[in-house]
């Protein structure tokens, strides 16, 4: 009797979440880089850690720590998670029932403008019924907040001082002071636009 050959043992599709987790960031770090127009090398005196790392980070064989992604994440000025974040579909679409809506203070419904994260940011879109009033949440030292009144007439009240905007006028101010919103119209509603620029840890 001829003995058979044993099969070979059966492999995964997919890979494991390690190896997932090196090829994003291999991709990542890769674009990133590119994108702000830098070499290895420079790249490397930026992070103060030897070219060789960020070669080994992008080749997707390497296994960093905490600390070097710290470091390579801070000179690229981005949170550690977009480094390590799987791929983004190029394209898609959400239906209106899936973007959800929440209500705030009295008489103001807000969505978020985009449904995905956005990294330090926090951009909604605002609908005040005639007369709604809403309190704003004052965010850390450094956040700066913009509001852009889209159709009829909203009233700010920044650390006890009122700024009136009509459609199409935006108001800047930092995000750390008390803040609240007003439909002045008693009859009609208003729109506006609210992005939070988030103060970055640490500074």
């Amino acid at each position: 009797m001829v003995a058979l050959p044993s099969p070979d043992p059966p492999t995964s599709a997919t890979p494991p979440a390690a190896d997932r987790t090196a090829t994003h960031l291999a991709r990542n770090l890769t674009s990133l880089r590119h994108a702000r127009g830098l070499t290895q090398q420079q790249l490397a005196r930026g992070t103060t850690l030897p070219r060789s790392t960020i070669a080994n980070l992008e080749s997707g064989a390497g296994n960093p720590s905490l600390a070097v992604l710290v470091k390579v994440a801070a000179a690229l000025g981005v949170p550690i998670d977009e480094l390590l974040a799987a791929p983004r579909a190029l394209v898609r679409h959400w239906p209106a029932d899936e973007v959800a809506a929440r209500s705030k203070g009295r008489g103001v419904q807000v969505r978020d403008l985009v449904p995905e994260p956005v990294p330090d940011e926090m951009m909604e879109l605002m609908d005040f019924e005639p007369g709604a009033v809403m309190g704003g949440t004052p965010h850390l030292p450094g956040t700066r907040e913009f509001f852009s009144c889209l159709d009829g007439r909203v009233h700010l009240m920044v650390a006890g001082e009122r700024y009136a905007l009509q459609a199409g006028e935006v108001l800047a101010f930092p995000g750390n002071l008390p803040h609240s919103y007003q439909n002045a119209d008693a009859l009609r509603p208003a729109r506006g636009v609210s992005v939070v620029v988030l103060a970055k840890a640490g500074v």
